[in-house]
């Protein structure tokens, strides 16, 4: 399996933070046991939370890159790639609800995209994101 978060290399500093944080705990919450690894005891007794156990490639993508990926992602031949989006509506909303209320009143042409997060076969992923750079 692989993980690969692709989110747009135009967005504001803290803009692409907030967004690699978003999608990581989304992504952590489905796959907690296949990603997070065990809390570790250092040489003084002290314990520290289990990190990522896998590395996170973070790639730089467009606007419209990244909006041509995450539809490409809706077709069937994807189904095993788990997808996770973070949209300028989702970013936009104060309140979870303001959020689903006004995403599932739009389609498919009015979503964009500041990031997504692919989590699948690694064949599919590095076909899907392979010609993508490394976020700089």
């Amino acid at each position: 399996m692989k993980l690969v978060m692709v989110i747009d290399k135009e967005l504001p500093l803290g803009m692409i933070a907030n967004t690699a944080a978003v999608l990581g705990i989304s992504l952590s919450k489905m796959f907690q046991k296949d990603i997070v690894g065990p809390d570790v005891e250092d040489a003084d007794g002290n314990t520290h939370i289990g990190i990522t156990a896998q590395t996170i490639p973070i790639l730089g993508g467009g606007r419209e890159q990244i909006k041509e990926l995450r539809d490409r992602l809706f077709d069937t031949a994807f189904a095993d790639v788990t997808t996770i989006d973070f949209s300028e509506v989702a970013q936009r909303s104060l309140e979870y609800a303001d959020y689903t209320g006004v995403l599932s009143r739009l389609s498919g042409p009015d979503l964009y995209y500041l990031g997504v997060c692919l989590y699948g076969p690694k064949k599919k992923v590095n076909k899907l994101t392979g010609n993508i750079a490394l976020l700089r």
